[in-house]
This record gives structure tokens, sequence and C-alpha cells, in this order.
């Protein structure tokens, strides 16, 4: 099994994984974005964070990714993770590997800060992060409405880089150097 960065290609790949948790509180959203709006989430986070796939031969496993966690210019050294795996291959060390391979990147972006969002219960997640090295550093109650009921949403943080002062400039991964990327993608 390979890590490597997401390819336009992928995409309808991607969103056939994303479709295994339309029916589950994994995601919030109601109905499954057309293949055409899936490409342009793709290609817009892509831009200036790392989209990553797991391949076993050309046939995707999973994904993972990050995206700027909030808006305001003072968070830009901050990054949000997201991970879906093919559930028939949960379970298997994918969504840690592709975890690690974002944490290993971001500080080559100058990320500082990675953070996760879990809709509660879910003790996979849950436990992927705290394995990582995250922390919960809290629970904001009832705060989605999917399949009949409420949800807790918890969220996850972990300091992945120190906290210059001042801190350097936020790079698009465009800009980070392409061999660092290519040792932490084999090493993955």
């Amino acid at each position: 099994m390979t890590i490597s960065f997401a390819r336009p290609e992928d995409c309808q790949a991607l969103l056939d994984i994303y479709g295994q948790y339309m029916d589950a509180p994994i995601t919030f959203e109601y109905t499954l974005p057309s293949r055409e709006e899936f490409a342009r989430r793709i290609r817009t986070i892509s831009r200036d964070y790392p989209y990553l796939v797991c391949r076993e031969g050309e046939r995707i496993l999973g994904y993972a990714y990050a995206h700027r966690h909030m808006e305001r210019a003072a968070y830009q050294w901050n990054a949000e993770l997201s991970v879906y795996l093919d559930r028939d291959h949960t379970g298997m060390g994918l969504g840690r590997r592709l975890y690690q391979a974002l944490l290993d990147i971001l500080p080559l972006q100058n990320v500082v800060n990675a953070y996760g969002c879990v809709t509660l219960p879910n003790p996979k997640s849950e436990g992927l992060h705290t394995a990582l090295g995250f922390r919960l550093m809290g629970v904001y109650p009832n705060a989605g409405y999917k399949n009949g009921r409420w949800h807790n949403v918890g969220w996850f943080e972990k300091q992945i880089a120190p906290h210059p002062n001042p801190p350097r400039p936020f790079l698009p991964i465009s800009q980070v150097d392409r061999a660092q990327l290519e040792e932490i993608l084999a090493r993955s």
C-alpha cells in the first residue's frame, strides 16, 4: 500500500468512499455531493493543503486531507484534519498512516496546531486521535442533528510544531520542497 497525493481522476473513488458515510453521523452532510462539487472541493483544498490517498495498486482504500481551521488571518497556522476509509478497510492502521503523513507535512507549511472534529461517540476516530497524541479539548453538546437525533461533537487538538514569535508565513503545499514531501510519503 502506498500513500500519494490525490489526483483529479481519483474523484469518483473518493466520492464513493465518502458516500459510505452518508447514512451515519460521521459527516453532517445530508446528501452526497455531486461529482462536480466533490471535484471542486478536492481542487480547492489541494491548492493550499495536502490531500492524500492510500492506494493498493490502483484501488483507493481511504483518503485524508488538511484544510484551514478558521478563516481569520490569525488562524492561518492551524489546520483541521479529516480522514475517510473504505468501510472494508477500517481497523488496519490506514487512518493512522494517512494522518501521520499529514502531521509530518503540515509543519513544513509552518502549521503549528492540528485539530480534529469527531462526532461522539466514535470509538475508532477517538482512538485514532488519542493514539496520535491529540487531546480532547472540548465537547459541543447537541451540535448537529442527523438521523433523527442530536449529536455531540468533540474537538481534538495537537501542537505539531513550536509557536515561533513571530510565526513564519503559511506556505501553500505547492511551495513546499517536493523532495521533502516525497520522502514523507515514501516512509508513510
